[in-house]
């Protein structure tokens, strides 16, 4: 798992390599991830944002921007948490993601909430580190 903290935001991401779904063989590899957002602040939250960073073992990079997650713009209020499962396919055994979340409170402040680099890799594969 992978945890970052923002301005009392925690996120949390446990991504997991999807067997069933991959063609390893086709050069297509797939992972599922699963999301925690808890607000730990003292102010009521709504994500409104997502920016996604996803870059394959080949460092070829794509940016995926939107609104919301999953379809929808939750609001949070204090000590509540939010989750949700996305997938993401590469052409590659690895690759990682890395991300933010644009947040705002009720009285209008928007501010941005860090998502956690986390690795994406097939475990039938080797990695080495050069």
């Amino acid at each position: 798992m992978y945890e970052k903290t923002t301005r009392s935001v925690t996120v949390t991401v446990r991504p997991q390599y999807l067997d069933d779904q991959s063609k390893p063989e086709e050069g297509h590899f797939v992972w599922a991830y699963h999301v925690k957002i808890e607000n730990r602040s003292e102010h009521t939250l709504q994500l409104l944002t997502r920016y996604w960073r996803i870059v394959d073992g080949a460092g070829r990079a794509q940016e995926v921007k939107g609104p919301g997650v999953v379809g929808e713009q939750p609001i949070l209020r204090p000590s509540e948490s939010y989750e949700y499962s996305s997938g993401c396919p590469l052409s590659t055994p690895s690759g990682f993601m890395v991300g933010s979340y644009q947040m705002r409170t009720m009285d209008g402040d928007r501010f941005d909430v860090a998502i956690p680099a986390f690795s994406l890799d097939c475990p039938h594969v080797r990695h080495s580190v050069h």
